[in-house]
């Protein structure tokens, strides 16, 4: 990774260490503005640890879900995304820097998987609260519901990890200049000219689409995280909203 040396500060005379100065000479400046940022230029692997939680989370929480709402069988989906899984952590356990046409393959089955339990998941409580099945008490449909409204926000972040300008590898190649999402701190790289986004900050935008159904501090630029972040937004909406509603009226 490029850095620049910055200058030592001169020690006053109640200093007890050595000290650097945050200020550089206008021609270290300008030497400094020469280096890309981190996000557009080639760095280390992503760590592959905060992923792999959340897609563990999201099969805990796939596990939870009362049987009417699961896939055929409730342990059909987690079994298969915990193979998947398995085998992402083994070909990156650490840092991730292995590249191969068949780890691509496996992470996209993975979040297929994903989202296929999901959708099936907010069609069949859409469904039942529609057509006014017995969905439990009040207790237990917004426990299912809340459920069902965070694999919705785990699932979409893993979405927009895997595929922004073509996922963590080739972000971490720097490949791909032109983002699928704008991040703020794209748009003043000198104030931290080392950041890059990594899973955490997909997820953010994953759940801060899921509250206010719209872009929040992150902006979509290709039209396919544009639709995207519209169907979460849509499937964020009716899930709160019908969940919340019946939960309100079973109550009364």
């Amino acid at each position: 990774m490029n850095t620049l040396r910055r200058r030592p500060r001169s020690r006053s005379r109640d200093d007890d260490g050595p000290v650097e100065d945050d200020r550089l000479s206008p021609l270290e400046h300008d030497a400094e503005r020469l280096i890309p940022p981190a996000w557009r230029r080639r760095t280390d692997g992503e760590r592959r640890w905060p992923s792999a939680v959340a897609i563990i989370v999201l099969i805990g929480l796939q596990l939870m879900l009362p049987e009417h709402l699961t896939l055929a069988s409730r342990w059909l989906l987690p079994v298969i995304e915990v193979a998947l899984i398995g085998v992402l952590i083994a070909a990156n356990p650490g840092r991730m820097v292995r590249s191969a046409g068949w780890l691509r393959r496996i992470g996209l089955c993975l979040i297929i998987v994903a989202s296929i339990g999901n959708g099936w998941s907010i069609w069949r409580l859409v469904a039942g609260i529609v057509r006014g099945h017995d969905v439990g008490s009040a207790a237990q449909l917004l426990a299912s519901g809340g459920a069902v409204w965070l694999i919705n926000v785990l699932v979409f972040a893993i979405w927009y990890w895997e595929f922004d300008r073509g996922g963590p590898l080739q972000r971490a190649l720097g490949v791909r200049q032109k983002p699928d999402l704008l991040f703020p701190q794209m748009t003043q790289p000198d104030l931290d000219r080392d950041w890059e986004p990594e899973f955490l900050d997909y997820l953010y935008v994953a759940f801060t689409n899921s509250t206010a159904f719209s872009p929040t501090d992150t902006m979509p630029l290709s039209r396919w995280v544009k639709l995207v972040m519209l169907l979460q937004s849509v499937f964020s909406l009716v899930v709160a909203a019908l969940v919340v509603a019946k939960a309100v009226n079973a109550l009364q």
